[in-house]
């Protein structure tokens, strides 16, 4: 499911710190400006609510879920909360089965290739190069001769418009995009103006 909405744009909208009542205005605004994944961070304020206005406002076609997911008793209350993604820090196998058990879509963070053959296995349908300031380019390509081709990598940790083109020419499949794209408190205008400067560089490298 994940690749349909990486085909329409392959940026992930990671709101760290969002309000609840902040929520759905940040989440059109991104939508406008291109965006169909968007991940509220579990460790905000009131992040189910958050989720669950952004599923009900957004719909189907946009894929909301959570991000710092770290235990099997959170994708329960993501299910409940209407999410359909489910992204974790870590990659713990008991954590990606209950998010496939659940139909999510699944994006474990690895940072070595034991990691990510084991993600994989447990069913992950991408991985999450996590932090990617730590795992540049080179790292990449290097993961990428020997993964298997369907493989979909996303690093996120310090992603800006400027650092993307070098990844993608590694192989990169998208990307996640933190501070550089939300601060906790950043209007929905603010937001918009960011979006259009990640969306614009991405074009720029089609």
């Amino acid at each position: 499911m994940i690749q349909r909405f990486l085909d329409r744009f392959p940026l992930v909208a990671i709101l760290r710190g969002v309000r609840p009542d902040e929520a759905v205005p940040i989440g059109q605004a991104l939508v406008t400006a291109g965006f169909a994944i968007i991940e509220v961070p579990l460790n905000s304020p009131q992040p189910f609510d958050s989720i669950r206005r952004l599923a009900a406002e957004l719909g189907p076609d946009i894929l909301v879920g959570a991000g710092t997911v770290t235990a099997r008793e959170q994708i329960d209350r993501l299910a409940e909360a209407g999410g359909r993604l489910a992204v974790m820090p870590h990659s713990d196998p008991q954590v990606i089965q209950a998010a496939k058990a659940a139909g999510m879509v699944c994006t474990p963070g690895v940072a070595t290739p034991t990691e990510g053959f084991a993600a994989l296995r447990h069913g992950a349908d991408a991985l999450k190069l996590f932090p990617a300031e730590s795992m540049p380019p080179a790292v990449l390509k290097a993961w990428r001769s020997v993964f298997p081709q369907r493989t979909r990598f996303l690093p996120v940790g310090g992603i800006t418009p400027e650092t993307m083109a070098p990844y993608v020419a590694a192989g990169a499949a998208g990307f996640g995009l933190g501070s550089a794209l939300y601060r906790p408190g950043d209007s929905a205008s603010q937001v918009t103006d960011r979006a259009r400067a990640f969306a614009d560089a991405w074009a720029a490298l089609e």
